[in-house]
């Protein structure tokens, strides 16, 4: 029997330590959402986010532009002290033009941890941006989701890091999301297959938890991979995209889809243990709770 988590249930639990840690602190925390553009699902992100932050309190100001202005109302929240986090929904224009807007944004802002700032920080296993060790590294919000499902469904370990040994696939290897997941799982343990169009590569556990990950060619099949891995993590945004069947899976393991796409077949019964379809609720609070670990390093503790 496979079990499905519904990350509304896992959010629930995340959203009562938030609300907690708010509540500690008399300053109102406010968010700015910038949308520019018609992308469907960019709406669908910011009305979640949207209706997170009002259950919690946070005041959040959803600003829409045609996307020619996305830099200016990037430059316009970064320079307004009101504003305490930023979300830029993307795609905006595509690739390039949106990998300079992701870094246009303050660093100190930037509540979804999409900034060069942050990526650098991740890939080089660096947890703190002081010397004293008083201020953490921002985490990019839809991998840091992911992971906080792969734990809530059981799948950390109990000593050690947290995923010592673990094997994970990964299908998709975007700047956003699949790159840093696999270095955050690797960070964190974990042998990680990474796929997407340019083929596999393998990034490997660093000896210790004060080392980097490496990155490694391999010639490892779709079809070895998923045979060999506890936890198996998809995010293809196609309907090109064969979907894994139960029958390629290792009994017992874990299938998390983030894409708003179908990955997965119907029937995973008999083989995965648990299956989590989306990862969207948990995502927002993960912002939230960057929001306040920005908050925390400009206040110095």
């Amino acid at each position: 029997m496979t079990v499905t988590i519904d990350p509304a249930a896992v959010a629930a639990r995340f959203r009562e330590e938030l609300r907690t840690q708010l509540a500690e602190d008399r300053e109102p925390l406010r968010l700015t959402g910038i949308l520019a553009g018609d992308h469907g699902p960019s709406h669908t992100y910011a009305t979640y986010a949207q209706r997170a932050c009002m259950e919690l309190g946070i005041h959040f100001e959803l600003r829409k532009f045609p996307r020619l202005e996305a830099e200016a109302a990037i430059r316009s929240a970064n320079a307004d002290p009101a504003v305490h986090g930023i979300m830029v929904y993307y795609p905006i224009f595509g690739t390039e033009h949106d990998a300079y807007l992701r870094d246009l944004v303050d660093p100190g802002k930037d509540v979804e941890g999409l900034h060069s700032t942050w990526a650098r920080h991740l890939y080089e296993n660096r947890r703190f941006v002081d010397a004293a060790r008083t201020k953490k590294a921002i985490l990019p919000c839809t991998p840091l989701a992911i992971v906080k499902l792969v734990e809530a469904a059981g799948f950390f370990r109990e000593s050690g890091r947290p995923l010592e040994g673990r094997t994970v696939t990964v299908f998709n290897r975007s700047e956003v999301v699949g790159r840093p997941l696999a270095s955050m799982l690797a960070h964190d343990g974990a042998h990680v297959y990474s796929f997407d169009v340019d083929g596999p590569l393998a990034f490997e556990p660093p000896p210790d938890a004060e080392c980097a990950h490496a990155l490694k060619e391999t010639t490892i099949t779709r079809e070895q991979a998923l045979a060999e891995s506890e936890i198996v993590i998809t995010g293809v945004p196609s309907k090109q995209f064969p979907l894994v069947q139960k029958e390629e899976l290792r009994e017992g393991c874990l299938c998390i889809n983030f894409s708003t796409y179908k990955n997965f077949s119907d029937d995973l019964a008999g083989k995965a243990a648990c299956f989590i379809p989306r990862v969207g609720p948990m995502t927002v609070l993960m912002v939230i709770r960057n929001a306040l670990r920005l908050r925390l390093n400009a206040r110095g503790t």
